[in-house]
Parts: C-alpha cells; sequence; structure tokens
C-alpha cells in the first residue's frame, strides 16, 4: 500500500509543478474561458479566467507513470491507459480549443465528439477481449462471479469509457468539483486495485487521484484556472481505462455515482421539457440546481465531495463482501 501513496505523491507534485508552470503560458496565449450565458448568473463573472489547464493533469499522468513502468519495467497497460487517457484529452483539446479560437462556448459539434470517443473505446475494448489476457470477462458485485460477455462485451466497455467521459466533463463545472470528486474516486481505485493484486491500474489510478490534487491547489475556490475538455475527458478516459483493467467496471458506477447523477440529471431535464415542456430540475447538471436553490458555490462542491467519499465506502464495502 505504501507504493500507491509514493506514486500519488509523485502525481501530486508534478501537477502542481506542471499547473504553476502552466497559468502564465494560458494567461499569455489568452486561451481564456467562455462563459455560457444561460448558466449561473453568478458565473459570469468567472470569464476570461485561463482554460485548457487539463494539459497540465495530463503531462503528469504521462510522466510519473513513464517514471512507473520504467521501475516496474512493466510497459503494455501503463501505455493503454496512458494512450486512451491522452486520445480523450485530444478530443477535450480540440473542443477548447475551436472554443478559444471562435470565442464562444461552443467547440466540436456533439456528434463529432461522440464517433472520436466511440472509436477510442472500442480500440481499448477490442485490446481488451484480444491481447491483455483478461478475455471477455466482466466481475459482478455481489455475486463475487465473472460472467464472460462474450459479443457485447466490445459495445459494453465502449459504452462505460464514453459515458464516463461525458459525465466527468458534466461534473466539471464548479471549482474544484470534477478535480476533488476525481480525486476521492481515483484513490479508491488504486486501494481496490492494491488490494486484488492489480498492480499497474492501482498505481496509475494512485498517479491519477495525485495529479488531480495537484491541479486543485489552483483550481479550488476561486479558481485561478479551469481543466476545460481538455482535462475532464481525460479524466473519464483515466478513471474508465483504469476500472476496466482492474475488471471492476461496475464498481464505477457505484464510486462515481456523482457522474452518473450529473448526466442523469441532464438527460432527466431534457426529457421532461421535450415530453410535458416543464423542467424537473431548476437547472442541470445537478450541480447547478442547488446553486439555483441559494447554496453557495463552496458549499454546493464540499456537499459532492462528502458525498463522493461516502460513495467510495459503500463501493469499498462492495467490493470486500
Amino acid at each position: 500500500m505504501f507504493i500507491v501513496f509514493i506514486f500519488a505523491l509523485a502525481g501530486f507534485i508534478a501537477s502542481a509543478l506542471f499547473t504553476g508552470i502552466e497559468i502564465p503560458m494560458l494567461k499569455k496565449h489568452q486561451f481564456k474561458q467562455f462563459i455560457r450565458k444561460e448558466g449561473p448568473q453568478s458565473h459570469l463573472k468567472k470569464e476570461g479566467t485561463p482554460t485548457m489547464g487539463g494539459i497540465a493533469i495530463v503531462l503528469a499522468l504521462i510522466v510519473v507513470t513513464a517514471a512507473a513502468a520504467v521501475m516496474t519495467k512493466t510497459w503494455a497497460e501503463y501505455m493503454v491507459m496512458l494512450a486512451v487517457t491522452v486520445l480523450f484529452a485530444a478530443i477535450g483539446f480540440l473542443d477548447d480549443y475551436i472554443k478559444v479560437a471562435k470565442k464562444h462556448n461552443l467547440g466540436l459539434r456533439a456528434w463529432q465528439k461522440l464517433v472520436l470517443q466511440i472509436l477510442f473505446a472500442a480500440g481499448l475494448a477490442l485490446y481488451m477481449a484480444n491481447f491483455s489476457g483478461e478475455g471477455t470477462g466482466v466481475w459482478i458485485p455481489f455475486l463475487d462471479k465473472v460472467i464472460d460477455f462474450g459479443w457485447l462485451y466490445v459495445p459494453f466497455i465502449a459504452f462505460v469509457v464514453v459515458a464516463m467521459a461525458n459525465s466527468v466533463n458534466l461534473t466539471d463545472g464548479l471549482d474544484g468539483l470534477s478535480s476533488g470528486v476525481t480525486f476521492i474516486v481515483a484513490m479508491f481505485f488504486a486501494i481496490a486495485g492494491q488490494q486484488s493484486s492489480q498492480g499497474e491500474a492501482a498505481i496509475f489510478s494512485a498517479i491519477l487521484a495525485g495529479a488531480c490534487l495537484g491541479f486543485l491547489m489552483y483550481n479550488r475556490f476561486p479558481a485561478k484556472l479551469f481543466m476545460g475538455d481538455t482535462g475532464s475527458m481525460a479524466l473519464g478516459g483515466a478513471l474508465a481505462s483504469a476500472a476496466i483493467m482492474m475488471k471492476l467496471e461496475f464498481l464505477l458506477v457505484i464510486a462515481g455515482f456523482i457522474y452518473v447523477a450529473e448526466a442523469l440529471s441532464v438527460i432527466i431535464q431534457v426529457v421532461s421539457f421535450k415530453l410535458t415542456g416543464k423542467r424537473v430540475f431548476r437547472m442541470a447538471p445537478l450541480h447547478h440546481h442547488f446553486e439555483m436553490g441559494g447554496m453557495k458555490e463552496t458549499q454546493v462542491v464540499t456537499m459532492f465531495w462528502a458525498a463522493a467519499l461516502v460513495l467510495c465506502l459503500l463501493a469499498y464495502a462492495v467490493f470486500r463482501i
């Protein structure tokens, strides 16, 4: 377990260092956030804050994970998880860059992002099914059995990765929210992975947790920079790939239920409005619902952090059954 915390510390140091270096560079090149006008009015003052800060998280993951691979002399799993992370970060980077270039909050079209996400996620699924040695089995909690999904495995894994990337992206709406929640969830997977002898995925999760915490030093309220889609897409891809390597896909739903709730709130809001003309939430995603109800941004973030911790403790209890 000591090794997990060592790599988490290394991820923290690297991310904090890279983020500190990145902020003046982003300001110099005018990579600034454009706030959607239909969002909470209190957020309009955030316009102009540097974005694309997720580059620092990804760089920290690359550097420290590469060091871990050299130290442990194991490359395959580390490189696959890194590849998924970097590819999803690239989708987010394109989205962010278009927003900055056009000076508005609309980047890639939804179908363009979805096609790229499915393509990259399917690549991970095919690797796991054919080259990882793990096959198409999926561990089912409570039953404590591995069930062979057969031909359903590729679409299932693709769905997990794409859903997670977009859910983390939706969660990234308040200062420190996504980075803080992901720190907690990633630490859970680092501990679970270590206890189930999934060393590479456990260490990768620990590095991810540390990288999120290092970024959080600058991203907490009032944020000095935002991670942008570059960061949120990368975090979703990284979390999903680590959970898939550990065969703990269903625990991702429990530990990461904050992400699930955020995505469901958007789906419910859209469906309800289209069918009935009425909104279920004051505003979606879910964190804005609480904001619009009068809670301060810091209170909402703290509440979500606490909920993430409770959910990870629940996931750990299920894991140990």
